[in-house]
């Protein structure tokens, strides 16, 4: 559904996402809301590209089905042993301050209830130096695209996920649930304020889709 909905742009977006990131082997990195295993296992790619010898990705999501799903890719793969399955909430993680050189998120803090505490919460989870990385669905900042691409949005990707998934309701939900999301410049704000510096984004495909940064110094 994802190909279908984002005609493919998806799997640029993320590998332009992980390599912004550019986690080194070195690095104890935490994906949130990342159960299927998609930044996770770009992630661990990457690093196994500079060096075979890296530690796990740590992979959090409070979905045990997500989870199972990526945990079943990776067995696949024979890759099992490069991940660390946690289920959990983001608001409240269950990891000690000062964990992680790398959090990232793709795609999930859009569906989260409370966005102030998730960012306080991966700033707690960093280490001094470390870097947040989000990725998310944003306004679009072409004035001739925007008609088209709000038009696309709601009339034409809940009508996909009805004929490919059997499921409209969750993809109006979406539709509506980035529309509410903050505009990128407010949740580079956010960022700011729940702590974190040098602060930027980087607008993909026009504004579709955003990658948000911030380090704690």
């Amino acid at each position: 559904m994802n190909d279908a909905m984002s005609l493919g742009m998806h799997r640029l977006w993320k590998d332009s996402f992980v390599t912004r990131a550019d986690p080194q082997p070195g690095f104890r990195c935490l994906d949130v809301a990342g159960g299927t295993g998609d930044i996770a296992f770009r992630i661990a790619r990457h690093m196994s590209n500079i060096s075979k010898d890296h530690g796990p990705v740590t992979i959090c999501d409070i979905n045990p089905e997500m989870l199972r799903v990526g945990r079943a890719r990776a067995e696949r793969d024979g890759t099992a042993d490069q991940f660390v399955w946690v289920e959990g909430n983001a608001e409240p993680l269950d990891f000690p301050a000062s964990s992680f050189d790398l959090y990232t998120i793709a795609y999930g803090i859009r569906n989260c209830t409370h966005i102030d505490r998730v960012l306080a919460e991966a700033h707690r989870v960093l280490k001094p130096g470390g870097r947040f990385m989000c990725l998310e669905f944003s306004e679009v900042v072409q004035p001739v695209l925007t008609s088209v691409y709000e038009k696309y949005s709601f009339d034409v990707i809940p009508v996909l996920g009805h004929l490919v998934a059997g499921d409209m309701e969750s993809y109006q939900y979406l539709v509506e649930s980035i529309r509410k999301f903050p505009k990128q410049e407010e949740f580079a704000d956010m960022i700011v304020n729940a702590g974190f510096s040098v602060v930027e984004y980087e607008n993909l495909t026009f504004g579709v889709t955003s990658i948000h940064s911030g380090y704690k110094l």
